[in-house]
């Protein structure tokens, strides 16, 4: 996978000045607020700043967190961790691997198969439904 690289005025023109603030200056949603939070339509989620693949709608769960939760990334390669020691607390951000966006922070208290609970902003994401047969 390439990376894709743009200075801060190619992303400020692309982005809504929400997608910017959460995607770029790894800002957060409020809980509950995102038109993702309780989306159950069957597809997959892309990453909004470079629509690269990160989510599938079979691994999306309802965590109670108030923000679209995933079990799993589509691929491994797809997304990587950072630690983030911001807010005074101890977390792993995950970020689109293809151009480093930031989408969320993943927690281990999720369910089966993982435990892991992929916590993303739906500002960082856009949804692709499946293309029926």
């Amino acid at each position: 996978m390439s990376k894709l690289e743009k200075t801060d005025a190619e992303w400020r023109e692309q982005l809504s000045p929400e997608q910017y603030r959460i995607c770029r200056q790894k800002g957060t949603e409020p809980p509950f607020a995102g038109p993702y939070y309780a989306h159950k339509e069957s597809g997959r989620y892309h990453c909004a700043c470079c629509d690269e693949p990160l989510f599938e709608s079979k691994t999306k769960y309802d965590s109670g967190s108030g923000w679209p939760s995933f079990y799993a990334p589509l691929r491994p390669e797809a997304v990587s961790e950072e630690s983030d020691l911001s807010h005074g607390m101890r977390r792993i951000e995950v970020l689109c691997r293809r151009c480093d966006a930031h989408l969320g922070h993943v927690f281990e208290d999720g369910p089966a198969p993982t435990g892991l609970r992929y916590c993303i902003n739906s500002a960082s994401l856009r949804f692709d439904p499946e293309q029926e047969s």
